[in-house]
């Protein structure tokens, strides 16, 4: 099959995977290999004074019971987290720089939150190291936990770190503090909100696993696990945990079998079945179950903000000021502060509100780490701006609708500068809010909600608008394999783990070098094949990967053209190339680019000095970020009775720029949608005052099916970026950024006839029932 940018082709990995030629992490099978099982701490917060692994060391097949102790007489180091780029670096309240942390996987001192590894346990198959690792006994003095965001910074709170007083870990303002205290003082209209954002869990299909194979003939260690930053991963490795060279670590990322961000963080299994294998002197595996996935794995959003709007008696913003508590758990994930930070610019909405700041707060708690999950901050930042716009409506009296048009950025001012950290490039946002509003019919929404009433529901329609950050600046890597028989292998950089990859760059291979989707095979992010490259985050991969396999691509073509001149006896001049074939242009000769590619093998086929083989590098260097934007329009139907709420339909529309392959697309942006609502009506990762998660497995957290939401009609309107050679702007994270918030809209705009307000996330139905009960008038007497 045949394929080319811009068409909506069917995937080009799929039928690898869906008939099981798939090798996800667990899917590694090495000779001789060990099993790991982890003992985690039971405490959010204790002094460790001893392990006994005694009974454990004597049951069948047991190898070996390591601790924090073994690791430090190895000399082994720390898990460094990179931290973000942020200049200057971020100030701890009395304004030193931040300094995070260093981890190790195992802690000899004290425990820091429910599920923190504590020992590895080794046998000769995974029952047995589960069963033994049971047998370890820990002797552990509880001490009091830090657990709740809004009382993380109370001044008789337990401390997390002893560095770090009030347990607050930074302060970041961006913006113009005193502009907007002063638009605030003076406007005819302040709303104020607080908003919380509650904690959720990434929970991709394929759980954490991770396979460890040290070589002492070269002193050499092989990691195997899905991430999405390997080449990061193995240097850090290297230089602070194994301390050795980066030649000296390989990390084979495999298939992904999805992550969300999550993966994007360093599991402490990884450094420790590395070590273990070096210990035994065979391969070690760890897979993780459902309940360490919940319990042990990085965790995300958890964010509380104090926002206020200010506006005039025409619906016109005039400042924004908002306060975000981030909650970081008792560590700093490997990107776990970027969720804080990184994206607060997206709360000036697609907006022109001339004062606006924000200072984020981070603190830690007994709770576990926080990492990027789908959005990594955009999400809550459209959450908050879109809420306020919804309540300050409500306040006017205006249609929602009628408040965000009078405020939006027209496109004759763009590129925009912001009053907090972004300048948009291009966009036409109005375009977009009328396409949306158009498909979602929203002007008949008063009859529909008419015919609601008259069954007894309430009826309610939520619109937002939203603009993210998608990318950095920054580089990415791909090369082109030519075999032999003609074939390539795409050698790239980035990480595949569901957003299709593999068709993106089968699309560009195809189009440009005339080859059939069958003889183009991809590899991402193996450390062992490919020279170096970044990874997959932000939505960074379309932008970069499709700017890195064309000038991979463009070279292949040059190198090309020489092969052919000679071939076709010709000078390169007289050779035009289209569609994977070079002609003459007087005779009309031709030959195919595969033909040449075959012949490059061939020594007595290539031109003088010219040596055998066909491998071309492409790299992409983009000096900035792209804004995907978009609307969303969701419609539903609360039952007062129940407190059910049944969304009847959500229609968006959104700008990514170039689409690649529009189904892809699509996809993404479903399922974005979907995960959104899930955070809105269900998703709720839950800790006790312990710190003892209550929502550890499946019977307790809920995500969402496809019942328990309605078909979602996706629409489009590109309008090409120039910050990258082929005008795309990235489209992973743009569903959650834009539902999260028209979701939660439309519901309040049910019950808000009631005079009830909306819960906060997420809105089950009994704190629906509640806040509409809370709302009937008091009855007399």
């Amino acid at each position: 099959m045949k394929f080319s940018p811009g068409e909506a082709n069917p995937r080009h990995e799929d039928d690898r995977l869906l008939t099981g030629r798939g090798r996800y992490s667990d899917d590694v099978r090495l000779p001789n290999m060990a099993y790991a099982a982890i003992v985690r701490s039971p405490y959010a917060h204790a002094g460790i004074t001893g392990i006994d692994a005694e009974a454990a060391l004597e049951m069948e097949g047991v190898l070996a019971v390591l601790t924090g102790a073994d690791w430090d007489a190895d000399g082994l180091g720390e898990v460094v987290n990179p931290g973000i780029v942020i200049k200057p670096p971020l100030p701890k309240p009395d304004g030193t720089p931040f300094v995070n942390p260093g981890r190790k996987p195992l802690p000899t001192d004290r425990v820091r939150y429910v599920g923190e590894p504590v020992a590895i346990v080794l046998a000769e198959t995974p029952a047995q190291a589960a069963l033994a690792a049971e047998a370890v006994e820990l002797d552990l003095d509880p001490l009091p936990a830090a657990i709740a965001t809004a009382h993380a910074r109370d001044e008789d709170a337990a401390q997390v770190w002893e560095a770090f007083p009030r347990n607050e870990v930074f302060v970041h303002r961006i913006g113009d503090a005193k502009a907007a205290e002063a638009a605030l003082s003076t406007a005819p209209h302040v709303l104020r909100e607080r908003l919380v954002v509650n904690r959720i869990h990434a929970n991709p299909m394929e759980p954490r696993s991770v396979t460890g194979d040290y070589d002492a003939t070269r002193d050499h260690y092989t990691i195997y696990g899905g991430v999405q930053r390997s080449f990061s991963f193995r240097d850090m490795l290297a230089e602070k945990v194994f301390r050795v060279t980066p030649d000296q670590v390989d990390v084979v990322p495999g298939d992904v079998g999805g992550s969300f961000g999550l993966k994007g963080s360093m599991n402490m299994e990884m450094p420790l079945v590395g070590w273990a294998s070096k210990r035994l002197g065979r391969p070690v595996k760890w897979t993780a179950t459902r309940t360490e996935v919940l319990t042990g794995d990085e965790h995300a959003r958890d964010v509380i903000v104090d926002a206020a709007l200010a506006v005039d008696d025409e619906g016109r913003f005039l400042g924004f000021q908002a306060e975000t508590v981030s909650n970081l758990g008792a560590f700093a994930g490997f990107f776990g502060l970027a969720p804080a930070v990184l994206n607060l610019g997206s709360m000036a909405g697609p907006y022109t509100i001339p004062a606006m700041s924000v200072q984020a707060v981070g603190v830690w708690t007994h709770t576990g780490p926080v990492a990027p999950y789908r959005g990594a901050g955009r999400p809550e930042a459209a959450f908050v701006i879109e809420r306020m716009v919804d309540l300050a409506a409500r306040e006017l009296g205006m249609d929602p609708v009628e408040i965000r048009r009078r405020n939006l950025i027209p496109v004759d001012a763009l590129p925009y500068k912001t009053a907090l950290t972004f300048t948009y490039d291009c966009g036409e946002f109005e375009a977009v809010l009328d396409k949306a509003l158009e498909a979602a019919d929203y002007a008949g929404f008063a009859a529909r909600k008419a015919e609601s009433a008259a069954r007894g529901k309430l009826r309610g329609i939520g619109v937002a608008m939203c603009i993210e950050t998608a990318g950095s600046a920054g580089y990415e890597t791909t090369e082109l394999k030519f075999a032999e028989d003609g074939s390539v292998t795409v050698l790239a950089g980035t990480t595949n783990h569901g957003q299709g990859h593999s068709t993106l760059f089968a699309q560009y291979v195809s189009d440009r070098l005339g080859y059939d989707g069958a003889e183009i095979s991809v590899v991402e992010s193996d450390t062992r094949e490919i020279k170096d490259g970044v990874g997959t985050g932000g939505s960074r991969s379309a932008a970069f990967a499709s700017a890195a396999v064309e000038d991979a691509i463009a070279k292949a073509v040059a190198k090309g053209k020489r092969i052919a001149a000679h071939l076709l006896q010709v000078g390169e001049a007289d050779l035009s190339f289209d569609s994977g074939e070079y002609t003459v242009a007087s005779s009309g000769q031709h030959i195919s680019f595969q033909e040449v590619a075959r012949a490059a093998f061939s020594p007595d086929m290539l031109p003088s000095g010219m040596e055998p083989g066909f491998h071309e590098y492409g790299r992409s260097e983009l000096g900035g970020p792209s804004f995907p934007n978009g609307c969303h329009v969701c419609e539903v139907e609360v039952s007062p009775d129940l407190g059910t709420v049944d969304v009847l339909s959500h229609v968006l529309v959104d700008d990514v720029g170039f689409e690649i392959n529009p189904m892809i697309v699509k996809g993404q942006l479903h399922g974005g949608v979907l995960q959104a609502a899930g955070q809105i009506l269900m998703e709720d990762l839950v800790y006790d005052e312990d710190g003892q998660i209550i929502t550890g497995s499946f019977m307790d957290y809920a995500m969402p099916r496809i019942s328990d939401y309605c078909s979602i009609e996706a629409g489009s309107h590109p309008v090409p970026t120039a910050t990258n050679p082929t005008g795309v702007k990235g489209a992973g994270e743009s569903g959650t950024v834009g539902a999260m918030p028209a979701l939660a809209n439309a519901i309040e705009n049910a019950i808000a006839e009631r005079g009830a307000k909306l819960p906060d996330m997420p809105v089950t139905p009994f704190k629906l029932w509640s806040a509409l009960q809370e709302a009937l008038p008091a009855k007399a007497g």
